[in-house]
């Protein structure tokens, strides 16, 4: 059976991947005037007395909403909000099984940035916790700022900030491997969506390195006609050199290349005109922007992509499970810039000094450590910049 019929008759057989269970036992009629009526009307009258009380009497302190529009969806695109449930369920199962949150998914029929903001906005008393997931570029910048305004619970868009995060974690190891301090290096980044843009800012902010990003149209430059929004702002902080050109000429001289882009986009012969002991992100998926053995030939130090089948994957799983953790388990209401940078650098540490090399600057996602390393991260920048309630 290949793998597309077993993933197909494993769904089947699951009917979704999640389930929703009981944690209270109900076994006598007491037990059911506790937990529902007359004892009900208990917490519900205290919580009205005293909302934050809903994040001691139900269970929305650990509870995540999973919100999807189904217009960027695991590299299939606007497939729609029906079709993307079985990714935003597999997200949840993520949620739960590497991190012990739980989470549902919302999958909204809509692709009105005001009604998406107005929808989520009024089920947040519901969660702890909103997670934006496969929600296409640049609608996905817009929806992820006005939740932070109207929400006083944490908006967190994954395919933004997850894929920065432990992009970044991969990056301040792989300077160490290859023995070039952060800051020194200039970084191309191919593909200047929502995941690109966000790379760009965590990478600027760290004071990784500089930045030059690259689209369809070719480097991206402050003036530049094609430039929507996004990358008009982004423009005034990258390419600081006023590079010109495509791909092949943003990489002479780059120090590293991350790809969020398309398959098959970088050659041997790009990475031989890069400095010294470069090194590459591809992380198109399935197939990247060159596989790790071409670029190791045309002279990559380390290599690390989207794939479970290679050394170093980037994968967000490292990311996204231990920052709800952390943020939901001090009340943070917002998850910070300086909280993501905490997470980089905390998914960075789990990979200790003796065990860093090449081939290995990531945790893998089954290291299930990962998570409460991230998540005390998290936490301790959240109290420190005195936004925890609890």
């Amino acid at each position: 059976m290949d793998r597309r019929q077993q993933a197909l008759e494993a769904h089947k057989k699951w009917q979704g991947k999640i389930e929703v269970t009981s944690r209270a036992k109900l076994e006598t009629m007491a037990d059911l005037a506790v937990a529902y009526t007359p004892g009900v009307a208990e917490p519900c009258k205290e919580i009205e007395k005293e909302e934050d009380l809903s994040y001691t009497y139900t269970r929305r302190g650990n509870l995540v909403a999973v919100v999807t529009d189904g217009t960027a969806v695991l590299g299939l695109g606007d497939i729609g909000p029906a079709a993307g449930m079985p990714v935003m369920e597999g997200k949840c199962v993520l949620f739960k099984e590497f991190g012990g949150v739980d989470a549902f998914p919302i999958c909204i029929d809509s692709k009105d940035p005001d009604e998406i903001v107005r929808t989520v906005q009024l089920i947040s008393k519901s969660f702890g916790g909103i997670n934006l997931e496969d929600i296409s570029a640049p609608r996905c910048f817009e929806i992820e700022r006005r939740l932070q305004e109207v929400c006083d619970i944490p908006v967190f868009h994954d395919d933004q900030h997850g894929t920065a995060i432990v992009l970044s974690a991969a990056l301040i190891n792989a300077l160490k491997v290859v023995g070039k301090p952060e800051g020194s290096v200039r970084v191309v980044i191919n593909g200047a969506g929502a995941a690109g843009i966000s790379i760009a800012r965590l990478i600027l902010q760290m004071k990784l390195g500089s930045v030059t990003l690259v689209d369809r149209f070719g480097i991206v430059y402050d003036g530049a006609p094609e430039n929507n929004p996004a990358q008009a702002e982004m423009a005034k902080v990258t390419n600081l050199e006023g590079r010109r050109g495509g791909l092949a000429e943003a990489l002479q001289g780059a120090d590293v290349f991350v790809g969020v882009s398309r398959p098959g986009l970088v050659t041997a012969e790009m990475v031989r005109a890069m400095a010294e002991r470069p090194i590459l992100f591809p992380m198109a998926n399935p197939t990247p922007e060159i596989f790790p053995e071409e670029a190791k030939a045309g002279g990559a130090a380390v290599v690390g992509t989207g794939r479970s089948d290679y050394p170093n994957q980037v994968n967000n799983i490292l990311a996204f499970p231990g920052i709800f953790k952390g943020a939901l388990a001090v009340r943070a209401p917002r998850i910070t810039d300086s909280m993501k940078e905490a997470a980089a650098r905390g998914i960075a540490a789990a990979v200790p000094l003796e065990e860093l090399c090449a081939d290995h600057i990531l945790p893998t996602a089954f290291d299930r450590g990962v998570a409460d390393i991230v998540a005390k991260a998290v936490a301790d920048e959240a109290v420190r910049l005195g936004i925890a309630r609890a």
